[in-house]
């Protein structure tokens, strides 16, 4: 079994939860008070710029976790 670095877990824990954050965004929800800038009633009313935000969020979390984590060669 292959050992992580202490630390590891937390920073991919990271990046799973802020993908997932974005990926609730786009969930249609009919109790939503208004339309989001795609023109459905959304689970957050931000939708397009809530969901680019936890990706990019995700993706510097997962670069960081690459670089901090990597043995230089």
């Amino acid at each position: 079994m292959k050992t992580r670095p202490k630390g590891y877990s937390l920073w991919l824990g990271l990046t799973i939860i802020l993908t997932l954050a974005g990926i609730g965004t786009l969930i249609p929800e009919a109790s939503a008070s208004k339309a989001c800038m795609i023109g459905y009633k959304a689970h957050c009313t931000f939708t397009p710029i809530s969901t680019l935000i936890c990706f990019f969020a995700a993706g510097m979390i997962c670069r960081i976790r690459n670089r901090k984590f990597t043995k230089p060669q």
